[in-house]
């Protein structure tokens, strides 16, 4: 088996540079077992990452393998211009569990960045618009137009963008300068949408696109009541609702199945992908019908989205998360471990800024006294913990920020032995930081 450095040099050789790896010395992750995962070298690690909040049942699940095995002893694709039955049955598993009332249609994908794609593409054509609100700190994609509407300088190497792209504040109450002096949400970040339609826009905006948790942002959570006030004023002038759902969907938050669904109101669209192949690449858009069927009488389909495999696959995962109630797994155990990290929080108060977030889905910002980004301390952070057996990512706009996203699967033991690492690691790296 190749090693990891000459497979780092091959990679150098053979690939662009701007693609990132993690670790001083990157690591190739060859075999996983629920929320285990094994390096070439044979080192054994916590995955409390998920293949960046993607493997939400956890890795070499029974179920989804066989699910996939017996799919590709009969056939591996046909494309979707000849019908599919475990795509039809799909379709009809997550239209059942929509929060959206009324007529609904699914159309499937191979990626979040495509299924950003078409949800921008059903609601500009829906409302004969090529305008979108997006918010800041958001990230939704790699493609031309996703890239376009992601909030982050460091996700859009080109400031072009085929749509008219207006930025609204992102609710990041950590660093709101509007609520800053009051202690808690005044909501003003979510006033300041109609303001931004009125002076910014030409009054008929195709969509305002938001993550319920912002994911690469640093796991930033939308405080109560801020949908609901974004989605009364976006009534007012007919603006569509698409709803992020890329890392928050199928129980990731814990109290709920959807990321949305905690702050009460209905999304015209939602995309979907990560947690919903479980590591197959799969995509979706759901939607009004009247909205996803607004392309027509254009023809528009996906060759390889809603393929044979990738919807075996997704649909016994969809069936395994609900079955084991994975859900009212992540909101235990989660709870548990956001627990003690609000715990470590108040042990490095120089260190940690705020510890956020629902589910297993939690982040732990890390800043200095004055709140200045210390992205250096999460590279060290990162460190410590891969030496001591547990991966995690991390995030934000200044690349400080730890995030935290196990599979659902993961026990309150394991939890507990990935946070016993989390305080050693933070102490390393307060300890570092005294020594600088």
């Amino acid at each position: 088996m190749t090693g990891p450095d000459d497979l780092l040099r091959r990679h150098r050789a053979a690939l662009p540079g701007w693609m990132p790896l993690y670790y001083e010395r990157p690591m190739e992750l060859v075999r996983g077992e629920g929320f285990r995962v094994w390096d070439s070298e044979g080192n054994e690690y916590l995955d409390f990452f998920g293949g960046i909040v993607t493997t939400i049942s956890g890795h070499a699940v029974p179920e989804i393998l066989e699910a996939v095995k017996a799919q590709a002893d009969k056939i591996l694709h046909s494309s979707t211009l000849y019908l599919i039955e475990n795509q039809v049955k799909l379709a009809e598993k997550l239209i059942e569990l929509a929060p959206i009332s009324g007529d609904k249609k699914v159309f499937f994908v191979g990626s979040g960045t495509e299924a950003n794609e078409a949800a921008l593409l059903f609601a500009t054509r829906y409302r004969g618009s090529s305008e979108i609100v997006a918010l800041r700190s958001s990230y939704h994609g790699r493609s031309f137009a996703t890239m376009g509407i992601t909030g982050q300088a460091t996700w859009s190497p080109t400031s072009h963008s085929p749509l008219d792209v207006h930025y609204l504040r992102n609710p990041y109450q950590y660093r709101c300068p509007l609520c800053r002096d009051e202690g808690r949400c005044n909501l003003l970040c979510a006033d300041d949408l109609r303001g931004l339609i009125e002076s910014e826009t030409t009054g008929r905006v195709a969509a305002l696109i938001a993550e319920p948790i912002q994911g690469v942002g640093g796991f930033i959570e939308a405080p109560e009541g801020y949908f609901a006030r974004i989605k009364e004023i976006l009534d007012e002038t007919g603006v569509l609702l698409i709803c992020d759902e890329v890392q928050t969907a199928f129980g990731r938050t814990g109290s709920h199945f959807w990321g949305i669904e905690a702050h009460g109101v209905e999304p015209d669209l939602m995309t979907m992908a990560k947690g919903l192949g479980n590591g197959l690449a799969i995509g979706a858009v759901m939607g009004r019908a009247e909205v996803v069927e607004s392309v027509s009488p254009n023809l528009h389909l996906s060759t390889f989205g809603g393929n044979h495999i990738s919807t075996a696959g997704a649909l016994a995962n969809l069936e395994y998360i609900l079955k084991n109630d994975l859900q009212r797994n992540a909101d235990e155990v989660g709870g548990y471990l956001k627990d003690r990290l609000v715990g470590m929080a108040e042990d490095h108060p120089g260190l940690v800024g705020e510890v956020r977030g629902r589910g297993l889905m939690l982040a732990v910002e890390l800043a200095g006294p004055g709140k200045e980004p210390d992205p250096k301390a999460a590279v060290h952070f990162l460190e410590a913990c891969r030496k001591r057996g547990v991966l995690v990512g991390k995030g934000g706009l200044k690349a400080n920020t730890i995030r935290i996203s196990p599979p659902l699967t993961v026990t309150r033991e394991a939890a507990g032995q990935a946070a016993d690492t989390f305080e050693e690691a933070l102490a390393e790296v307060g300890a570092a930081a005294k020594v600088g």
